[in-house]
C-alpha cells in the first residue's frame, strides 16, 4: 500500500512537473512593447504590425504601450527597470537608442549592460521636406542659396534637441558651407514638425518617408532630396542625397527591438526567431512595403549585439563632428 502510495505520489509529482514546465513556456503572458514616442509615428506603427504578428505566432498578445519623453530615456528606464523575463521589451529608433546614450550616458547609466538588441526590424527612407506656404524652394541648392542669403532666418523643425533629424540637418548645414539656420523642437513626434511646416511655422526638415507622403501627394509638402539606398518607385523624380553631392547625409532610421540585459538566452531566442518569422509574413510584407520601410532583421543574436555596438560607434563619431546639445 506504502508503494502504491509512493507511487502516485510520484506520478503526481511529474505531472505537476509538466504541468508547470508547459505554462512557463515562453511567451505564456501578454508581452509589453513600450514604444519611446506618441502613438501615430513611425516607431508606433512598426511596432503594432510586428506586434500583432508576434500575437499570431505565438497565441499571446504583444500590447504596445506609449512612453515619449526625452528621446527615449522615459522608455528606456521603463523597459531596464522591469523584470528581465522577456515580458517588457522596447521597441526604440536610432535617436532613442543610439543618440540618447551617447550624449546623456548619465541619465541611461550602464546602458550597455542593461540593454540588449534584440534585433533591427526595418529602416526608413526620410525626405529632406521643404513647406510650400510662402516658401518656393524647389531645389536643395536653391535651399542653401536661401539659407546663405538669409542667415539666422530659415527655421528647421525636429522632433527634439539631439534626435536624428536635429543632427541630419545640422550636419547638412556644415556640409553645404556652415549655413546659419534656426532649429525649432517640437516635442510632439513628426506629426508636431509636418503641422508646424503646413503652417509656414517652419520651412524645412529632415522627415521619414511614412510620416509626410501623404503631406507631399497633398502638395503641401515638397521633397528635395530622398535619404535612401535608392530611389523610390513611389516617388522616382526624387534624388538621393548620395547623387546630389551629400553622401553619408542624413539617417536611414532603423527601428529595432530590445530586451532588458539578463534576459535568459533561451528567451531572447525565442523572441528573434518569432520576429524574424513575422518579418516574413506576407501580410508584415506588405504593410511594410506600403510604408516604403525597408525589412532588416539581423542574422542572429550575436550579429544584433555586433550591429548595436557598431551604431553607437558610428553615432560618437558624428557627435563629435557636430556639436549639439541633447534635450534634457
Amino acid at each position: 500500500m506504502r508503494r502504491v502510495g509512493l507511487g502516485l505520489a510520484l506520478l503526481c509529482l511529474a505531472f505537476g512537473t509538466v504541468t508547470a514546465s508547459a505554462q512557463d513556456k515562453y511567451p505564456s503572458k501578454p508581452v509589453k512593447i513600450v514604444v519611446p514616442y506618441a502613438p501615430g509615428g513611425a516607431t508606433d506603427i512598426v511596432a503594432r504590425i510586428l506586434g500583432e504578428q508576434l500575437r499570431q505566432i505565438t497565441g499571446q498578445s504583444f500590447v504596445v504601450e506609449n512612453k515619449p519623453g526625452a528621446n527615449g530615456i522615459v522608455a528606456i528606464n521603463e523597459m531596464v527597470n522591469a523584470k528581465p523575463d522577456g515580458y517588457t521589451l522596447m521597441l526604440g529608433n536610432v535617436t532613442t537608442n543610439t543618440i540618447t546614450p551617447v550624449l546623456t550616458p548619465a541619465k541611461v547609466p550602464n546602458y550597455d549592460k542593461t540593454v540588449v538588441a534584440v534585433s533591427r526590424i526595418v529602416d526608413i527612407p526620410e525626405f529632406l521636406v521643404v513647406t510650400t506656404t510662402n516658401f518656393n524652394v524647389k531645389t536643395v541648392p536653391e535651399l542653401i542659396e536661401y539659407a546663405k542669403k538669409n542667415p539666422g532666418k530659415l527655421r528647421y523643425g525636429t522632433v527634439g534637441a539631439g534626435s536624428y533629424p536635429h543632427y541630419d540637418m545640422a550636419f547638412f548645414a556644415k556640409k553645404a558651407g556652415n549655413l546659419d539656420m534656426i532649429a525649432i523642437h517640437n516635442k510632439n513626434g513628426a506629426s508636431g514638425v509636418i503641422n508646424d511646416m503646413i503652417t509656414g511655422d517652419t520651412q524645412a526638415s529632415f522627415l521619414n518617408v511614412a510620416s509626410t507622403a501623404a503631406q507631399v501627394k497633398a502638395g503641401k509638402l515638397r521633397p528635395l532630396a530622398l535619404v535612401n539606398h535608392q530611389r523610390l518607385p513611389e516617388f522616382p523624380d526624387v534624388a538621393t542625397m548620395q547623387e546630389l553631392g551629400y553622401p553619408g547625409v542624413g539617417t536611414i532610421a532603423w527601428q529595432g527591438l530590445f530586451a532588458p540585459a539578463g534576459t535568459p538566452k533561451d528567451v531572447l531566442e525565442t523572441i528573434f526567431k518569432a520576429s524574424v518569422q513575422a518579418l516574413q509574413a506576407p501580410p508584415v510584407v506588405d504593410a511594410f512595403k506600403k510604408q516604403n520601410f525597408n525589412i532588416v532583421p539581423n542574422k542572429s543574436l550575436d550579429d544584433a549585439k555586433a550591429w548595436l555596438a557598431d551604431e553607437i560607434k558610428t553615432w560618437k563619431d558624428i557627435t563629435s563632428q557636430v556639436k549639439i546639445e541633447a534635450a534634457e
